[in-house]
């Protein structure tokens, strides 16, 4: 076994493996760009090294200088993680070439699945069923539509290198795909630094299910079972469950076995996933499945399988990388109960998933036990860099069956508490409270077929919300012992009465406030409420509402309220005349960045007319392409800009001069 590694990645994967090295006694070697000099990767490392500057480019994804860490630091293995080089066939023979172990398989292997197309070929060679596409050379985006065409549509454009539903587009029809197939080529040359697409036919009911495989040197491999990632978005998982709920064993043991099949013909090493689309058009039942593609590497949703079968399968990376044979063969390799992984996020689904950044001054998931595991990358007080990836963490649980962990998921979601930036928390919950999913009724159009239901209108702020608020805003007075510093016309011997105003979105909503003996009196939109705390335990609070017991957490920074109450995530702000800026200088017609980014492509020209709704600018940010529309028509006017442009924060991009009522 291996004395001391090196791990080339960041934020949770990293910390993730750090911890089954050091529970082997194994020395870690973090690195880091200068913009995660303060990580939690680096905090855990038993020795860390700089490596370049917050782009990834120049830093994780710097080969020589990582390569170069590992050999001053005396590492004898580089463990890859995933994302940036963990599929990089150059990376792993660089190692090679040096002597240093590649904790992952042989760059043939990378090689051969790395590429989707040329993967396609191979099993295709070994007997394995594929989706019907084009994957061949021509790469004319004339060509390229005829062959659409030919397909059928809908097709799916698909980068053949990389992953993430990193240069993907679903194309409906003819007329969208030429802008498609120009986005996604954009978008894989910007990640992966290779533009060559595939075509396939989308499959428009369809489950995504994939198996873990593991091989050693000598040729042996195991499948561990199952995975089920169906629920996407954007063809980026959102939740993975294992095993495959409602999957016979018959259907089970002919995946694993294909699984098997396809690692052997390419002679693969180490851990690995065989990824496949099932089409569930007449049910899943004896439904054909088909190969999609291989990732060479560790996935983001491995824990779910280490939570079914009791394996760390970073220890069995380590191990089959060090020279030893698998620890277990097929038959020992139990599945026990059911376990769900989610993905928390910084983004809004509000704003279309707009990713955030920020500094996340809370971050609370209830105490771990045999039922809930808690992998991130962050802690409270870090930030959440524009640089990369806005996952802040995963959450994954463990029951008997399906139904126990649907319902351990559920009260994790509602009992986590996280502030300073908007996450995908309580989308998360809804998801999870969702009927048609409680009995494994989805597909991969689950999210698009229910966003209604997932992310709800907002018909304002419930009055137990802002109870919760205002209690919180009131219980460090009701001593009385600052009432003299109020101004709001209190007079001795008579009730304290008091007025907030809270602010959610632009809309303002107040709160009225009676001081009583036995708590206080409310009004919120016209109708009065007793309100009494019951008890307040740090940031959670159980009160009485006219009589009924509400339970809700929140978490104050200065005067911003982050309200948890039932799965609901409620971000509001309490206004203070004299204190916040009452008339804000209007922005009407002025195009701001949501955030920091570069220009990757302007559609419109200076003084062009334009209308409501049109697309203007495409900022890439966070490893994804973000569309900026026009929110009125009008004429546009640029401000010197250019495409590769460095765009900060709330910058302006350009102003729409409205047309008259007249034009």
């Amino acid at each position: 076994m291996f004395e001391k590694i090196l791990i080339a990645n960041r934020g949770e994967i990293a910390c993730r493996i750090m911890g089954t090295a050091q529970k082997k006694g194994i020395k870690t070697v973090a690195v880091y760009s200068s913009a995660d000099a303060a990580a939690r990767h680096v905090r855990l490392a038993d020795e860390a090294y700089e490596i370049g500057g917050p782009e990834a480019s120049d830093s994780y994804l710097s080969m020589d200088r990582i390569v170069e860490v590992a050999r001053t630091s005396g590492a004898e293995a580089i463990h890859p993680g995933y994302g940036f080089l963990s599929e990089n066939e150059e990376f792993a023979r660089k190692c090679e070439e040096v002597d240093i172990r590649f904790i992952g398989p042989a760059a043939e292997s990378i090689h051969i699945m790395g590429l989707k197309d040329e993967a396609k070929i191979a099993m295709k060679q070994a007997g394995i069923p594929t989706i019907p596409g084009y994957d061949g050379e021509n790469q004319s985006a004339q060509y390229l539509e005829q062959q659409a065409g030919e397909i059928g549509f809908p097709v799916l454009i698909k980068a053949v290198a990389g992953g993430g539903g990193k240069g993907m587009r679903l194309v409906e029809t003819r007329d969208k795909f030429s802008p498609a197939l120009e986005s996604a080529k954009r978008e894989a040359l910007s990640s992966f630094g290779n533009d060559r697409v595939l075509l396939e036919k989308y499959i428009r009911n369809s489950r995504h299910i994939e198996v873990q495989i593991f091989a050693d040197m000598v040729g042996n491999v195991v499948y561990l079972h199952e995975r089920d990632c169906s629920l996407q978005r954007r063809h980026q998982k959102v939740v993975e469950e294992a095993p495959a709920p409602d999957l016979s064993e018959d259907m089970r043991y002919e995946l694993g076995e294909t699984a098997i099949q396809a690692a052997k013909a390419i002679k693969y090493k180490g851990a690995g996933t065989i990824e496949f689309i099932v089409d569930v058009e007449n049910g899943l039942k004896d439904a054909p499945f088909y190969f999609m593609e291989m990732n060479t590497r560790l996935q983001v949703e491995h824990p779910v399988t280490e939570l079914i079968t009791g394996i760390d399968l970073v220890e069995w990376q380590l191990r089959i990388a060090a020279g030893e044979r698998l620890p277990l063969g097929q038959r020992d390799i139990k599945l026990n109960g059911h376990a769900f992984e989610v993905r928390l996020y910084a983004e809004d689904p509000y704003k279309d998933f707009l990713p955030q950044t920020g500094t996340l001054h809370h971050f609370s998931v209830p105490i771990q036990d045999n039922w809930l595991r808690l992998d991130s990358g962050i802690d409270q007080g870090d930030e959440v860099s524009v640089f990369y990836d806005p996952m802040i963490a995963k959450l994954i649980v463990w029951g008997h069956n399906r139904g126990e962990a649907l319902r351990h998921m559920r009260r994790v979601l509602k009992s986590t508490t996280i502030a300073g930036i908007k996450t995908n928390l309580e989308f998360l919950y809804n998801i999870f409270d969702h009927d048609a999913f409680s009995v494994a009724d989805f597909d991969t159009g689950f999210i698009e077929k229910y966003s209604s239901t997932l992310i709800p209108s907002k018909e304002g702020v419930s009055p137990t919300v802002l109870a919760l608020a205002a209690l919180c805003e009131l219980m460090p007075h009701k001593s009385g012992s600052d009432v003299w510093d109020w101004s709001d016309g209190w007079l001795l011997n008579l009730n304290l009465n008091v007025k907030l105003t809270f602010i959610e979105n632009d809309t303002p909503y107040d709160v009225d406030v009676t001081y009583m003996d036995d708590g206080f009196s409310v009004s919120i939109g016209g109708r009065n409420y007793k309100l009494k705390l019951l008890k307040q335990d740090a940031h959670k609070l159980s009160i009485l509402l006219d009589g009924k017991k509400i339970t809700g957490s929140v978490i104050r920074n200065k005067e911003d309220f982050t309200v948890f109450y039932e799965g609901q995530v409620s971000y509001l702000h309490h206004f203070i005349p004299g204190s916040d800026k009452e008339e804000m200088e209007s922005q009407d017609g002025n195009i701001l960045t949501p955030m920091p980014g570069k220009l990757a492509k302007i559609f419109v020209k200076d003084d062009e007319e334009i209308e409501e709704g049109q697309a203007l600018f495409v900022l890439e940010a966070m490893k994804m392409e973000h569309t900026i529309k026009a929110s009125v028509s009008g004429q546009i006017i640029l401000h010197a800009l250019q495409e590769g442009m460095q765009i900060g924060e709330g910058q302006s991009l350009a102003r729409v001069m409205r047309r008259s009522a007249d034009d």
